[in-house]
């Protein structure tokens, strides 16, 4: 099949959803699950190496039941269990009276931003940060009347500064073995790129907080009812996987809304249903969308980005900026940053090794621009786990992200003026 059509599901998906929201004036209009099933079908029609139906809907089957895409809906299901019975027991109220109380209002921006930023860093897991922290966000939103797109914005950015440097995140474990490089090698380089971006952005959080007013009187949190937040961070801290840590976390909340009266056994699974029912939407786009890609896969799509890309090669500059466009454009066929990494890898390897790349630079590029294109994609799981818990849609929040376009201004920078200089 010709590359290009195989790609054109993709971009069926982005008129469908993008001009279809233009047209009706509102982002809200256009469900993306809706646009996903109309890219999906027209990916199936497309298809014309495989006779039966039955085995076009096997294909894309497999995409969607591929163990990432589950993994991904299982958090799906418990961050929705945990935020809804958290919320009922009134541990997000509790926790923004102690985040109003602990932070000045001038410096609440740049504050949530570090704090993203160390807990990101800690856990290894942009998905797990953002389930930690975005409804913690968007109460605060609330109580100082500021916008829930910019506070969610501020949450996602931070998550990718530690999913881009974390030792124990999973794109930094692909990059590195993928390269043949050391995690701390990686690291230092990297630190190059990320670090400049991070103070940027934490100096602008700064100036746009100035125009915050005075913090509004608000009673204490209840450090009680803090506690399955606290848990979660600590236990995520810790290196506990995250399936586990949101098991955990809808367990304590029952308790406490036990103890408090903030209801019965019954209201504790009703909670539970409810939360998990709010995921539903999430649930199919990520369905869809995994079939829809493997569609692509399998149609010669990204072979053909990848035989596009490497032809003409010219220098360490073009080999560097080739390495980069690959993972960034497999990011978009596969919403999945690590496997995006995986995919181009042994090719970057290669493309290194020709081109004589220091592996510790090609690890530092895959990583950078495969979390920097995963931070800004409407249907990623990050993005649509952010709208999910604060109730906005992806599209605003990617007009409040900061840190993930300064990351890609120095990573951009770094591949034009070849720094950090790196010694044998």
């Amino acid at each position: 099949m010709n590359g290009l059509l195989a790609l054109s599901p993709l971009l069926v998906f982005m008129v469908v959803y993008v001009a279809g929201s233009i047209l009706a004036r509102d982002f809200y209009k256009v469900p993306v699950a809706a646009a996903f099933i109309i890219a999906s079908a027209y990916a199936m029609l497309i298809t014309r190496s495989v006779d039966k139906t039955d085995d076009k809907i096997a294909i894309f089957s497999a995409g969607a039941g591929n163990k990432n895409v589950l993994l991904m809906i299982w958090i799906f299901v418990l961050a929705g269990a945990f935020a809804a019975t958290a919320k009922d027991i009134g541990a997000i109220d509790a926790t923004v009276h102690a985040t109003l109380n602990i932070l000045p209002g001038k410096l609440l921006y740049a504050g949530l931003f570090l704090a993203s930023c160390f807990v990101s860093m800690a856990v290894g897991t942009s998905v797990g940060t953002i389930v930690a922290l975005v409804p913690i966000a968007s109460g605060i939103a609330a109580g100082i009347g500021s916008s829930v797109p910019l506070i969610t914005g501020i949450i996602v950015g931070g998550a990718f500064f530690g999913d881009n440097l974390s030792f124990i995140s999973d794109t930094t474990v692909a990059a590195t073995k993928t390269q043949g490089c050391s995690m701390p090698d990686k690291f230092k380089v990297n630190l190059w790129i990320a670090a400049p971006a991070a103070l940027i952005i934490t100096l602008v959080y700064v100036l746009m907080g100035l125009k915050v007013e005075a913090t509004p009187q608000v009673p204490a949190g209840d450090w009680v009812l803090m506690l399955p937040y606290l848990m979660v961070i600590v236990l995520a801290i810790m290196g506990v996987n995250v399936v586990t840590v949101l098991a955990l976390g809808i367990g304590v909340n029952g308790i406490i809304g036990w103890c408090t009266g903030a209801y019965d056994f019954v209201g504790w699974l009703s909670a539970i249903g409810a939360g998990i029912g709010g995921m539903g939407e999430l649930i199919i786009v990520s369905l869809l969308a995994g079939g829809m890609l493997e569609l692509i896969r399998y149609n010669g799509g990204l072979d053909f980005i990848i035989g596009r890309l490497t032809r003409r090669i010219r220098g360490p500059r073009g080999a560097s900026a080739s390495i980069a466009a690959l993972v960034s454009l497999v990011n978009v066929c596969t919403a999945n940053n690590t496997i995006a990494i995986i995919t181009v890898g042994p090719l970057a390897k290669d493309i290194s090794a020709r081109f004589n790349l220091d592996p510790r630079k090609t690890a530092s590029i895959l990583d950078t621009f495969s979390c920097l294109v995963q931070g800004v994609l409407p249907y990623g799981a990050q993005m649509l786990m952010a709208a999910g818990l604060s109730g906005v849609s992806a599209l605003s929040i990617i007009g409040n992200l900061y840190y993930p376009f300064a990351l890609g201004l120095m990573a951009v920078l770094s591949i034009i003026f070849r720094f950090p200089r790196l010694r044998t």
